[in-house]
């Protein structure tokens, strides 16, 4: 190779500015810290848990500021493709429901502090689905027998043979991601749990069948009567399910354990605000994480805030139908969700006061009856479509006794 005359250097480089040979000292690469999984299910991996207990050691480490890669299982662990039949979901052992991949260590992260998590990147599978499960989601009474959308996916939009004339675009998030909890926090949850389960309500109290790493939560297990179940989201985030925590959105959450414990699963295609199915379009995926930590701010950062930017207004719909729920309901029943309290007292009214969740399953159940009219779907493809692609908004909390709550429903995922 030839070289230019240091005069010659000189003049292009008075020609071309001095940003073109800017001073390169200073410049860092960036840290990649990869988890990838092992095994075709989480029990043949280590690197897989679906129960939390600060006991359960970290599987990597890394940085503030490293770009974590986190290779993520679906929520049903692998156990669906795209050939399955509602059969094979009533089949799944319901212990299995969300493995996570992790936990990781952010190194100078202490109990106290605060993690933010950046998502940078999602890379989704090929394979997604959404369930009906007998005895799951918003509607429990309305939808008894089991049902599967298989979704072929891109990074554009997912299709569904068993929903078809739908084109759901990707908005791809984390539905769980979060930071293990500390012995402390284990003790405090379990309790308000065991209460309420007590009471009559739903709670999902320590299981050690299938529970994820054996050695700890399983039936022979150090913890087992002390291990927490990853369906619930609490104050160390989890299964929270927030659409709008897309990529460019930061995540904050309160450190219970030096290192923080931070783990990914569960990740969402897409998903209507409700998940009312009780599934959204599931999938496995690899997710790129950044993170920093802002220390002491934990007794500011109580449970899981996120921040961002312009990035939530691609959520909004060109086009939408939306309905308008109240608190009402027939004389002499009582909603599914009600049936842990005075139910004597409930039954015979016609009108709930203030009450924002009967609002929303009426607005939900005159919007599926609107999508079967106007659509032509079944009752189980229009439940479908707003798990994964309608929103339930509150509209009111002040006008007594009719708190509103309203499903809105894109119509530009339909292809007539």
């Amino acid at each position: 190779m030839r070289l230019l005359p240091a005069v010659l250097v000189a003049l292009l480089a008075a020609a071309i500015g001095p940003s073109a040979f800017a001073d390169t000292a200073e410049v860092k690469t960036q840290t990649i810290v990869e988890v990838k999984k092992k095994g075709a299910h989480c029990e043949q991996d280590p690197n897989c848990f679906n129960r939390y207990h600060p006991a359960i050691k970290p599987v990597a480490r890394a940085k503030p500021g490293d770009q974590i890669v986190v290779h993520t299982r679906d929520a049903l662990d692998s156990n669906l493709n795209i050939n399955s039949k509602p059969k094979d979901v009533t089949a799944i052992d319901v212990n299995l429901i969300h493995p996570m991949t992790g936990p990781i260590y952010i190194e100078g992260a202490k109990r106290g502090d605060v993690l933010a998590i950046k998502l940078v990147n999602i890379t989704p599978n090929e394979y997604g689905y959404t369930t009906i499960i007998p005895g799951f989601g918003f509607l429990p009474d309305l939808y008894t027998e089991p049902f599967i959308a298989n979704w072929k996916l891109n990074r554009v939009e997912a299709v569904s043979a068993e929903v078809p004339g739908v084109r759901i675009p990707m908005n791809g998030f984390m539905g769980s991601v979060g930071v293990m909890p500390g012995a402390e926090e284990v003790e405090k949850w379990l309790a308000r749990e065991t209460q309420l389960g007590a009471a009559g309500g739903v709670a999902l109290p320590p299981e050690p069948t299938s529970a994820r790493p054996a050695e700890i939560c399983g039936p022979k297990g150090s913890h087992k009567d002390k291990c927490l179940r990853t369906i619930p989201p609490r104050e160390n985030g989890g299964n929270m399910d927030v659409k709008q925590m897309v990529e460019g959105t930061t995540l904050l959450l309160p450190c219970f354990v030096d290192g923080c414990g931070l783990f990914i699963g569960d990740v969402h295609f897409a998903q209507g605000d409700g998940e009312v199915a009780g599934t959204a379009i599931e999938m496995g995926a690899v997710v790129t994480v950044e993170t920093s930590i802002r220390k002491g701010m934990a007794s500011v950062v109580k449970q899981p805030m996120f921040e961002g930017g312009s990035q939530i207004k691609k959520l909004e719909p060109d086009s939408f139908h939306a309905v308008v729920g109240y608190p009402l309901k027939a004389a002499g029943e009582v909603p599914p969700q009600w049936t842990y309290l005075d139910s004597a007292k409930i039954k015979p009214l016609t009108n709930l006061s203030n009450d924002v969740t009967l609002a929303a399953r009426n607005s939900l159940i005159n919007m599926i009856d609107w999508l079967k009219t106007t659509k032509g779907l079944t009752k189980e493809q229009a439940f479908v479509v707003t798990s994964v692609a309608c929103d339930l908004r509150i509209s009111n909390v002040v006008d007594v006794p009719n708190y509103a709550v309203t499903t809105i429903c894109p119509m530009n995922i339909f292809d007539k």
